[in-house]
Protein backbone atom coordinates (compact mmCIF):
# COMPACT_ATOMS: atom_id res chain seq x y z
CA UNK A 1 0.00 0.00 0.00
CA UNK A 2 1.00 3.53 -0.63
CA UNK A 3 0.35 7.15 0.22
CA UNK A 4 1.11 10.32 -1.09
CA UNK A 5 3.41 12.24 1.04
CA UNK A 6 3.37 16.69 1.52
CA UNK A 7 5.18 16.52 -2.31
CA UNK A 8 2.60 14.46 -3.49
CA UNK A 9 5.16 11.83 -4.28
CA UNK A 10 4.20 8.16 -3.54
CA UNK A 11 5.75 6.23 -0.79
CA UNK A 12 4.87 2.62 0.99
CA UNK A 13 2.79 3.25 4.16
CA UNK A 14 4.55 2.37 7.26
CA UNK A 15 3.42 -1.37 8.94
CA UNK A 16 2.32 0.38 12.31
CA UNK A 17 0.49 2.83 10.53
CA UNK A 18 -1.10 0.26 8.05
CA UNK A 19 -1.61 -1.98 11.41
CA UNK A 20 -4.01 0.91 12.76
CA UNK A 21 -5.53 1.65 9.63
CA UNK A 22 -6.95 -1.67 9.84
CA UNK A 23 -8.12 -1.80 12.95
CA UNK A 24 -9.89 1.61 12.48
CA UNK A 25 -11.46 -0.12 9.47
CA UNK A 26 -12.89 -2.53 11.82
CA UNK A 27 -10.49 -5.16 9.50
CA UNK A 28 -9.25 -6.88 12.53
CA UNK A 29 -9.69 -5.64 16.77
CA UNK A 30 -7.38 -4.02 18.82
CA UNK A 31 -6.16 -7.14 20.26
CA UNK A 32 -4.90 -8.23 17.25
CA UNK A 33 -3.62 -4.70 16.96
CA UNK A 34 -1.14 -5.42 19.51
CA UNK A 35 -0.02 -8.88 18.73
CA UNK A 36 1.05 -7.48 15.10
CA UNK A 37 2.82 -4.40 17.06
CA UNK A 38 4.71 -7.57 19.01
CA UNK A 39 5.38 -9.27 15.72
CA UNK A 40 6.70 -6.33 14.18
CA UNK A 41 8.95 -5.59 17.30
CA UNK A 42 10.51 -9.27 16.83
CA UNK A 43 10.73 -9.24 13.17
CA UNK A 44 12.75 -5.93 13.08
CA UNK A 45 14.87 -7.28 16.15
CA UNK A 46 15.96 -10.12 14.27
CA UNK A 47 16.20 -8.31 10.87
CA UNK A 48 18.65 -5.65 12.60
CA UNK A 49 20.68 -8.98 14.59
CA UNK A 50 19.65 -8.11 18.31
CA UNK A 51 19.64 -11.67 18.70
CA UNK A 52 19.79 -11.75 22.15
CA UNK A 53 17.21 -9.45 22.70
CA UNK A 54 14.35 -12.31 22.31
CA UNK A 55 13.90 -16.16 23.07
CA UNK A 56 13.31 -19.44 20.31
CA UNK A 57 10.16 -19.53 22.55
CA UNK A 58 9.11 -16.05 21.46
CA UNK A 59 9.90 -16.88 17.89
CA UNK A 60 7.57 -20.30 18.14
CA UNK A 61 4.76 -17.75 19.40
CA UNK A 62 5.35 -15.53 17.01
CA UNK A 63 4.91 -18.11 13.73
CA UNK A 64 1.77 -20.28 16.09
CA UNK A 65 0.29 -16.65 16.14
CA UNK A 66 0.33 -15.40 12.55
CA UNK A 67 -0.40 -18.64 11.23
CA UNK A 68 -3.95 -18.43 13.32
CA UNK A 69 -4.10 -14.94 12.49
CA UNK A 70 -3.74 -15.61 8.89
CA UNK A 71 -6.31 -18.52 9.04
CA UNK A 72 -8.54 -16.37 10.61
CA UNK A 73 -8.02 -13.11 8.40
CA UNK A 74 -8.31 -14.25 5.03
CA UNK A 75 -8.85 -12.47 1.90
Amino acid sequence: MEEANADGKLRPVKADTLNAKLVKATIYSKLDQKNVTAWLDLRNKAAHGEYTEYTAEQVVLLISGVREFAARNHA
